[in-house]
């Protein structure tokens, strides 16, 4: 199925109850399941990787199949292996691609036995669960954080504990400081010094708790923000000071001339008019937002460089070639090492009148930062568009408010 998308001028003020954050919600339940919790978490999201994880920890199963969600994969691997029993964990063909390797070595060492039943270093696995002993462990700084973020969450309930050590660079440390800001609410005090982070052995305290709404979702709304000039936009449920790390989009975002108050009926974003010639960023903390800031920026004509891109070759798909090869569609030719970077330097090639079929790589976030180019691109066509139910559901519905229409092409 394509969604054919169609804009209509749209000046008025409008209002949007956001999506609570999948990142917050996963970790949660995880959380609430190592500490025996017997309450519901509030705002939990209804994101498909939510939803993946909410099944896998009410099941009876032995084996499950957590489809595309790279989050739920990364942070079951270490809660099964710690859970006496054997587990069979496998997804879609997109997530037998993503490498997982850096966490079961990590897991074995240990104590687990995690094995590979197809090919080594990806899923699916095979996890004989069992108690583990913590003390010393290194791993690279520049890896996934999600298996950073899983090693941490378990490491309490282990025998002795954790010291990790992160090697070399440490990337979306955000996403860490959520982790630990999550466990110490359950009651767990970590101790982060240079490079080495602690988690004592110890007990999850159970708590009621409630879900942030996403930051990353509101990404799009900034987008469509610096592109609605006469549109002011009121996102509700946001905190502004969050555990998030892609809060900083409202930092980014007033580069590119979106204003942002906070107030008690929420967050307002309104459009100055300024933007700058160029816009240079390092997203080594929220690799996330690229395709957004991307878009916006080709979309804006500002030339950019973008750095800290070493992870968004693992994602969903590789977002890199993809943006490269989609925004190409667009006119916009951009450049880059093929490793972590991303640029334009404004170049452009003309295009004809048909149809421009944005393919979204059964990513999310595709769909969702290229959608808000109707603005500037009559008869955009959106293929695959329910992907975006990975994080944002009601996306298509909440878009329709600032005047991007959409229809459905069989």
């Amino acid at each position: 199925m394509q969604y054919k998308l169609s804009h209509q001028t749209n000046n008025s003020k409008i209002q949007v109850q956001l999506p609570s954050s999948k990142s917050i919600s996963n970790r949660l339940l995880l959380l609430n399941a190592l500490s025996y919790s017997p309450f519901e978490i509030k705002n939990l999201s209804d994101s498909d990787d939510t939803q993946a994880m909410l099944k896998v920890l009410n099941s009876n199963s032995t084996t499950f199949d957590i489809g595309a969600a790279g989050t739920t994969m990364r942070f079951l691997t270490a809660f099964l292996s710690k859970i006496v029993g054997e587990w069979v964990i496998t997804g879609s063909s997109r997530m037998k691609e993503r490498p997982i390797k850096t966490l079961v070595d990590a897991l074995n060492q240990l104590g687990a036995k995690i094995e590979y039943i197809e090919k080594e270093g990806y899923p699916p696995l095979r996890i004989f669960g069992s108690n583990l002993e913590g003390g010393d462990l290194e791993l690279p700084g520049n890896v996934s954080s999600q298996y950073i973020s899983a090693l941490l969450m378990i490491a309490p309930t282990i025998e002795n504990g954790l010291r990790l050590t992160l090697r070399g660079d440490i990337i979306s440390r955000p996403y860490l400081e959520m982790t630990l800001a999550l466990m110490k609410d359950f009651g767990v005090t970590s101790h982060w010094k240079g490079n080495v982070i602690t988690v004592p052995e110890g007990q999850y305290q159970p708590k009621v708790v409630t879900a942030e709404s996403d930051w990353s979702a509101a990404s799009y709304w900034y987008e469509i923000a610096a592109l609605n000039p006469d549109m002011e936009i009121n996102l509700k449920g946001l905190k502004k000071i969050s555990l998030q790390g892609d809060s900083n989009v409202k930092l980014m975002f007033e580069k590119l001339g979106v204003k942002t108050k906070f107030s008690q009926k929420g967050t307002i974003l309104t459009n100055t008019g300024t933007k700058p010639s160029k816009f240079n960023y390092n997203f080594i903390n929220e690799p996330d937002l690229a395709q957004t800031l991307a878009v916006t920026c080709c979309l804006l004509g500002v030339r950019f460089h973008f750095t800290g891109l070493q992870t968004l070759k693992i994602k969903e798909t590789d977002r890199i070639t993809a943006l490269i090869n989609e925004l190409k569609k667009m006119g916009y030719i951009l450049n880059s090492n093929n490793v972590d970077d991303l640029s334009w330097d404004g170049e452009k090639t003309a295009i004809d009148d048909e149809a421009i079929v944005i393919n979204t790589y059964k990513d999310h976030r595709m769909a969702m930062a290229f959608a808000p180019a109707a603005v500037k691109f009559p008869n955009l066509v959106i293929d695959d568009p329910m992907v975006i139910t990975k994080s944002y559901p009601n996306y298509w519905e909440d878009i329709a408010m600032a005047g991007i229409d959409k229809e459905s092409v069989e």
